[in-house]
């Protein structure tokens, strides 16, 4: 019984920190969209990794390629966060958007932790428009 209840705790213990995790990450990608749509590419850039910042170099420069690259992330209709995934030691958050125009897009977000929060490392748009993708 009592390695039941062990059982049982580190469980609720694990699926706490997974949620927490999910709650961060989900109001990381939140705030890089709120950014987009008020053309505030500086605090956009901020939720950037590192390495995507060096890429870039410049809010300027990630903001010419989110519009041109990703207009749906810029000015979504709806943003809908669907599951939060491991794949190869990398943490993926799967994002449904619907643009201006009522069109559905599946984004994969893969996640990376730094010393001041969550980051996005990039972005994937998925070749299939089905939210059960």
């Amino acid at each position: 019984m009592r390695r039941l209840i062990l059982a049982v705790s580190l469980s609720a213990g694990l699926a706490t920190g997974v949620f927490a995790q999910s709650a961060e990450i989900e109001a990381n990608i939140a705030a890089q969209i709120q950014a987009f749509k008020a053309d505030d590419f500086a605090t956009a850039f901020t939720f950037a990794s590192p390495n995507i910042q060096r890429l870039f170099r410049s809010p300027e420069n990630f903001g010419a390629m989110v519009r041109s690259g990703y207009p749906m992330v810029w000015r979504p209709a709806d943003v809908r966060f669907l599951e939060l995934r491991e794949v190869a030691g990398s943490l993926w958050q799967k994002v449904m958007v619907v643009d201006g125009r009522g069109r559905v897009h599946i984004l994969d977000y893969q996640m990376v932790l730094q010393e001041n929060g969550w980051k996005i490392n990039g972005v994937q748009l998925l070749g299939n428009s089905d939210p059960a993708a």
